[in-house]
């Protein structure tokens, strides 16, 4: 049987949203994003991408290329919430779908034509959403993840395209590598400067070719340049929080090294939110005294997976709730709220230089370990009872 995958992709997620929000936005350029020269554009409408503007562009750059442009900072909070009646939406109707951002889903259809039409169910789910949200929505049916998604880009904006099984090479030879998925502006410069412009120079290269240049990547690129992508839909499910908590051998007060754990450990959280994708909006801080009472306090934040951001709230609530003054038996942090998105939200406030920061602090973890960096001031108390990076816990 052939599979039968959708992509769906909510078109300017950011910016439809905020011209729900405010009509006068309609037909006019629009970057969202942090609205200082140091800020970073998370979104804009397709009249700011014909000025050659994109998404993770300096805002300065941005305002330099449409001086008319509008900027609007963002509300998380409200995509946030459109993004989960889509996704409620996208439940009622279909048996198997995967949430992979805040605007774009995978939905597996195998099997559904014999009751309705894969093509026309599709059809008459994007009519749904965009009927009950009024958000411009594209999608592309076709037998894989990787065809279906580049067939959304070719069908944008606001628009839907079906890829017939057997005809996958063909729909994607014409057009730009930069098409492919995993084709990054390292790899796209590294083609170019071998001659390959379209996707049917890699259809008809020797896969051993592409080995030898990109290594295991290259297998993957030509396999996805073919057409061929055989991994599954994989089902929606949303963790609700992560936590971590410490218990020490020896009862403290010394707030110094307390607050040095407390780093640590929020550094440890908020890489494993950025790996999987996820942002937290509320964050918790407890504290258990030798005499075993137990505190917590929480607090709001606007969503984020960034390290200075969620320190600076930790250290605020502990600041808060650290009141006895009495030797502290255990101490613990949990995130809450979590949504898919990246940095995406981050992009509304933060510079680019603390985004790329931690971007590069990843790229290090990745590659020797998560413990390979930290911040000093997480790891400079090293006595073993006080280690900051065990008992990390996590809970659905």
């Amino acid at each position: 049987m052939n599979r039968q995958i959708v992509h769906i992709d909510l078109d300017s997620f950011f910016v439809s949203v905020e011209r729900l929000i405010n009509p006068k936005l309609i037909g006019k350029p629009v970057l969202v994003g942090g609205t200082g020269d140091r800020g970073v554009v998370a979104s804009c409408s397709y009249e700011a991408r014909g000025f050659g503007i994109h998404s993770a562009m300096l805002m300065k750059t941005a305002r330099l290329l449409c001086p008319e442009a509008i900027v609007v900072r963002g509300d998380s909070g409200q995509y946030s919430k459109y993004s989960d009646i889509v996704t409620e939406i996208i439940g009622e109707e279909v048996p198997l779908y995967e949430k992979t951002s805040i605007d774009e889903f995978y939905i597996d259809l195998t099997g559904m034509d014999r009751f309705f039409g894969c093509y026309k169910l599709a059809t008459e789910l994007r009519k749904r959403v965009t009927r009950e949200t009024n958000l411009p929505i594209s999608f592309a049916l076709s037998a894989n993840k990787t065809v279906s998604k580049v067939g959304t880009g070719e069908a944008k904006p606001n628009g839907q395209k079906e890829i017939p099984f057997g005809t996958e090479k063909n729909f994607l030879a014409p057009l730009s590598i930069r098409k492919i998925p995993m084709v990054g502006e390292k790899t796209y410069h590294l083609l170019r400067g071998m001659g390959i412009t379209w996707i049917r120079t890699l259809q008809e290269m020797p896969i051993e070719l592409l080995k030898q240049v990109l290594g295991d990547n290259g297998t993957a690129i030509w396999k996805k340049a073919n057409g061929i992508d055989h991994s599954q839909v994989i089902p929606y499910s949303e963790r609700k929080s992560i936590s971590t908590e410490r218990t020490f051998d020896k009862d403290t007060i010394d707030v110094k090294a307390l607050k040095g754990v407390l780093i640590g450990m929020t550094e440890k959280l908020a890489y494993q939110l950025r790996s999987e994708n996820k942002l937290t909006a509320c964050i918790t801080v407890k504290i258990r005294y030798s005499d075993f009472n137990t505190y917590t306090t929480q607090a709001r934040i606007s969503y984020s997976s960034l390290d200075h951001v969620l320190i600076e709230k930790v250290m605020s609530l502990f600041e808060k709730l650290y009141q006895k003054r009495m030797l502290i038996r255990l101490i613990g942090i949990r995130f809450s709220h979590l949504v898919q998105g990246g940095h995406q939200y981050s992009l509304f406030e933060e510079t680019a230089e603390k985004i790329m920061l931690c971007q590069a602090m990843d790229k290090i973890r990745h590659r020797y370990g998560k413990n390979a960096i930290n911040r000093a001031e997480g790891v400079g108390y090293r006595s073993h009872d006080m280690n900051p990076f065990n008992g990390i816990k996590s809970k659905v």
